[in-house]
């Protein structure tokens, strides 16, 4: 298992205000809007630097996205800000209509999401986002994993022409990626090669993968570990290039089991090389106040669960070999 170490923790909401001064230096046609909540998506240096290029909308999610739509007719390349749940659930229709259908450049950055929103609870913990959205024709959907990958991601979408979700998140985390990486839309990162299983893994569940890892190890079993940082387009070569390898999957996100990253994984199973599966996800269920251990150790998102994830696709993976020989 690669060892991977960390001097830091940052949250990914501040790599997400890192990226927008960044991007906004290199092309004078980012703008921001933010829906009342500067400080939390951390909108302050980007303010400070290009106030003339700021629109603060107020508790306005819908008409936020509309004026963000229209800001595309002139080239601007808006990137609206505010909690996941206000970013996707209560403006879809806006998206969808006024976003998605033509094809706008709008980037919807939404912090806060999941169940690491932490004590706010369940009517703010939005677990729906990402099926929300990678179902939207069109749309890229991305979710990083620390804070210099949110930095690098933010980045990478002002480059890219078409209408983005991002996604990250409240807590602070291991700093374990480079900060001089190069994000690919799409392209899916190698943490860890393996041979036994292999777990695909997004946003703050990569890190409790390598947590994972590190024990699985100690167990004898190898594992592959890959970042799932697109969850939409998703990256089926190199899916299809592990499994090929390993016979049996994990998939581990910080969402409802249904409609997230493990059901890309699986149609695409279904479709090519069908092998046992198993979720690390939230079980169809609504969120809960708590501090963000807490929830992700009661929901099952946390590295023991997922080191129980595998054990039990293993046995799956070993009776259908035992299955096969006996059938010869």
């Amino acid at each position: 298992m690669k060892k991977y170490t960390f001097t830091e923790k940052k949250d990914t909401r501040s790599g997400f205000g890192a990226g927008l001064l960044e991007a906004g230096r290199r092309n004078p046609n980012v703008v921001a809007l933010c829906a009342d909540l500067v400080g939390s998506l951390k909108m302050d240096a980007f303010i400070k630097e290009f106030p003339e290029r700021f629109f603060q909308v107020g508790i306005a999610e819908a008409n936020m996205m509309g004026i963000a739509a229209g800001l595309t007719i002139g080239g601007k390349v808006p990137f609206t800000g505010t909690f996941a749940n206000f970013s996707t659930g209560r403006v879809y229709d806006q998206i969808r209509q006024s976003i998605a259908y033509s094809d706008k450049n709008v980037k919807i950055c939404a912090s806060h999401a999941g169940l690491t929103l932490g004590e706010d609870g369940a009517t703010h913990q939005i677990l729906e986002d990402l099926g929300m959205m990678k179902m939207l024709p069109g749309m890229t959907v991305i979710n990083p994993c620390d804070f210099n990958q949110t930095k690098a991601a933010t980045i990478a979408i002002a480059e890219h022409h078409g209408p983005v979700y991002l996604r990250f998140g409240r807590p602070v985390v291991p700093i374990f990626t480079a900060d001089d990486q190069k994000f690919e839309i799409g392209k899916a990162w190698m943490v860890n090669e393996g041979a036994d299983v292999s777990i695909f893994a997004t946003g703050h569940l990569v890190w409790e993968a390598i947590l994972a890892g590190e024990q699985l190890a100690e167990m004898g079993i190898d594992a592959e570990i890959i970042n799932i940082h697109t969850i939409k387009p998703l990256d089926v070569e190199a899916v299809l290039k592990s499994v090929a390898k390993t016979r049996c999957v994990v998939s581990a996100e910080e969402h409802n089991r249904l409609g997230g990253l493990g059901d890309s994984i699986a149609q695409v199973l279904v479709q090519h090389d069908p092998v046992p599966q198993e979720y690390v996800a939230v079980n169809d269920s609504f969120g809960e106040s708590g501090t963000p251990a807490q929830l992700m150790t009661k929901y099952g998102l946390d590295a023991a669960h997922i080191v129980q994830a595998v054990q039990k696709v293993m046995q799956r993976k070993n009776a259908v070999g035992k299955a096969s020989l006996a059938s010869l």
